[in-house]
């Protein structure tokens, strides 16, 4: 977890709205109801031992019991169109809704912060990967009940049914691969190596291919001495499904975070919406795009060789791209962008002959999008997952922190309707100053819109309109507006869920560029290094560390210069990463309330029964001794237990343990807690140890990081086996 928090929220007269928005919280409703399998299927149920209790990042453990949040996070169409299927995240449930009305027909429990869901070929099955239970519910759609939870992978975190509906299979989030499972008894037969972070899957809808992206970068296969200054490299891994075999692999190169995939219905085209960071230069340059670009890599028989193109423009930014859908007649991409806020309409044959007319890479050309991207159209908090209507005429659209599914018209390219999830009073408020903003964000083919004329930001906060001045603007431009956009409502929103908010939206930094959440995904963390300015240029190359259960680990940064979250994710956001002073207090607060929130996720390594494997104890011993395998003492201030004690494993104290380059500025570095350390590689303050076992076995060679001199290969591997335990 790099102690570089980056934030964001919108430029131009985002700034002004801001202050007043009122969006929804998000909490946890506990463990789900136990469901009974139907003693006619023939389907099986299994269950893994528990996986020890917590609660998801973002998905709170009902640190809200006032407020219950559904969070959607996925939206799916039933194969007649006549139900729409909501993952409800926070919630732990399927909602089904009638697609005519939108009212709610059956509301499902599944297991705990459930991530992706998929649909059987005829839609009698919907098998739901609840991330932090490890298993996998099956739901009959007739019955409208779960039937069957089958034991999965580490984490997992989506599915797909082959086209036969013989087999399933599973993307899983910490054990880095995809496991093959019957889908009819659950009986897993096979796992498939993926990479790292195996996260979201893409059937082709015309032969047994399967698209596999995974949302941190692989780590380098050769130890360089350079890895931490290496550019991220990301892959597609293709499955052949008949066979339950790796056919195939995409490089994306310079790629960390890649997300959702879509198929077209030809099966020609595929698209993958994805992050391309800028992390081996000074992050110095946010006035030029200098931090991320959000790109989708085109892959397939249309294009050859996978093609990486820009969604962004000066000024206007797709922060945080993820869900993906194709146009059934290719006529056009829709991508949703959490950050920002919008989808993204690209036409897709102008992109096409953009592409076949211009050899050189554009992924980083902020001009190369006004050749094909024709609408940016608002909706609502940190949208998510998208589906298409059989006809195309429609695009359902997860809000996940509004609690809100967007309805979009693609005619029009302008949202229709908004449905509200049943449960939550999801009529928002929306201020005069919020409904300008969305004003200046509906340009569509090319309509002029308030950032024309206010394009840094800066010119209309400097005019301060007054409320009928406002009104005068929204009606002078009311063909852009939502229904949505022009209601009133009110709703309480709770502290942490306004800190959510503010964590993953974009809009707080210059021109809208980033968030916390670009750094920290799915407020984690990204996987990589970064040369951050206040360090000095080249200087104090940092690996960005997790959020998880950071409360009371304080002082932050590698060189422990920030006493306090507030300090770190204040001044020092706005400064260096936001480029303008814009929180107040409040919005600070509730921000690092939601931070310090944050629990750790269920630890895979840790015995249920606390009884710890036989490696697992003799890397305790290690980890406590106070003499070597000599019998010489160790001193106090390089035994392990020293510094990585308390119940974080951290002293909370600086130290020099000899890891310093020759590109680090002097003084001791921060000890880091150890919390969740087995997901987090690579390691050392500079990220330039790829695994636990080369911190010592390279990274230590005067002993001062821990005397391990004396310790044979094998209890090396002892005390990293009982580090993952933490």
């Amino acid at each position: 977890m790099s102690r570089r928090i980056r934030i964001q929220v919108g430029a131009g007269i985002a700034c002004v709205a801001l202050v007043s928005l009122s969006i929804i919280p998000w909490t946890s409703r506990g463990v789900r109801a136990a469901a009974q399998p139907d003693a006619g299927t023939a389907l099986e149920s299994a269950r893994r031992p528990a996986v020890a209790p917590g609660a998801h990042p973002g998905v709170r453990p009902n640190l809200s019991t006032s407020q219950n949040y559904a969070s959607p996070l996925e939206v799916l169409l039933s194969p007649d169109g006549a139900r729409l299927y909501v993952l409800c995240q926070q919630s732990n449930e399927v909602r089904i809704l009638n697609t005519s009305s939108f009212a709610l027909i059956k509301t499902i429990a599944v297991g705990r912060a459930p991530r992706g869901f998929s649909l059987s070929s005829s839609g009698n099955r919907l098998y739901v990967t609840n991330s932090w239970d490890d298993t996998l519910s099956v739901i009959d759609t007739v019955a409208q009940a779960v039937i069957a939870t089958w034991s999965v992978g580490d984490e997992p975190s989506s599915v797909a049914v082959d086209r036969a509906g013989n087999r399933l299979f599973v993307a899983n989030r910490i054990s880095n691969d995809v496991a093959v499972l019957n889908a009819h008894t659950g009986k897993e037969e096979k796992r498939l190596a993926a990479g790292r972070g195996a996260s979201y899957l893409a059937l082709s809808p015309e032969d047994d291919k399967l698209y596999v992206s995974h949302i941190y970068p692989n780590p380098p296969a050769l130890r360089t001495g350079r890895e931490n200054r290496t550019a991220p490299e990301s892959e597609i891994t293709v499955i052949d499904t008949a066979q339950a075999a790796i056919v195939d692999h995409l490089p994306l190169h310079e790629i960390a975070g890649v997300f959702h995939l879509a198929l077209s219905a030809d099966g020609r085209l595929g698209v993958v919406a994805e992050l391309h960071p800028k992390n081996l230069v000074p992050l110095a340059h946010l006035e030029h795009g200098g931090a991320f670009v959000d790109t989708i890599t085109l892959f397939g028989v249309d294009v050859g060789k996978p093609v990486e193109i820009p969604l962004d423009e000066m000024e206007r930014y797709a922060s945080l791209p993820f869900g993906v859908a194709i146009a059934p007649d290719k006529s056009r991409i829709y991508i949703s962008s959490g950050g920002s806020e919008i989808v993204t309409v690209v036409d897709l044959p102008r992109l096409l002959n953009y592409i076949h007319a211009h050899a050189e890479p554009s992924a980083l050309d902020l001009s190369a999008s006004c050749n094909y991207v024709v609408a940016r159209i608002p909706v609502g908090l940190n949208p998510r997952g998208l589906t298409l209507s059989r006809d195309g005429r429609k695009l359902f659209v997860a809000n996940r922190l509004e609690d809100t599914v967007s309805v979009i018209d693609t005619r029009i390219n302008r949202v229709s309707s908004t449905i509200a999830l049943a449960g939550s009073t999801t009529t928002l408020p929306r201020t005069l100053n919020e409904r300008a903003f969305n004003i200046a964000s509906s340009v569509v083919e090319g309509q002029i819109t308030c950032t024309n004329c206010h394009f840094d930001g800066r010119k209309q906060s400097q005019y301060a309109p007054t409320s009928k001045d406002l009104a005068k603007l929204i009606d002078a431009h009311k063909s852009f507006l939502a229904d949505s956009l022009a209601s009133s409502g009110s709703k309480q929103i709770s502290p942490l869920r306004r800190g959510e908010q503010t964590f993953y939206t974009s809009r707080y930094s210059f021109q809208g560029q980033i968030g916390c959440a670009n750094c920290h995904i799915d407020s984690t963390f990204d996987g990589i290094t970064w040369d951050l300015e206040p360090d000095g240029f080249g200087r104090d190359i940092v690996d960005n560390r997790t959020l998880e259960d950071i409360k009371d680990t304080e002082p932050f940064k590698w060189n422990g210069n920030n006493p306090s979250i507030p300090v770190e994710d204040g001044p020092r956001t706005e400064k260096y990463f936001w480029r303008s002073e814009n929180y107040d207090y409040r919005t600070l607060t509730y921000l690092a309330s939601y931070i310090l929130s944050l629990p750790p996720r269920p630890n895979r390594f840790r015995p249920v029964d606390g009884k710890l494997t036989p490696a697992q104890a003799r890397g305790k011993a290690l980890f406590e001794r106070t003499v070597d395998s000599t019998g010489k003492e160790i001193p106090v201030f390089n035994q392990c237990a020293h510094c990585h004690s308390g119940p974080k494993g951290t002293d909370q104290r600086s130290f020099e343990v000899g890891t310093r380059k020759v590109t680090d500025n002097v003084g001791p570095l921060d000890t880091p807690q150890l919390t969740s350390i087995a997901l987090t590689p690579p390691y050392l303050h500079d990220g330039s140890a790829r695994t636990l076992e080369e911190i010592w076995t390279i990274y230590n060679p005067a002993d001062e990081h821990g005397r391990t001199k004396d310790l044979a290969p094998e209890d090396i591997h002892d005390l990293a086996e009982y580090l993952k335990t933490q």
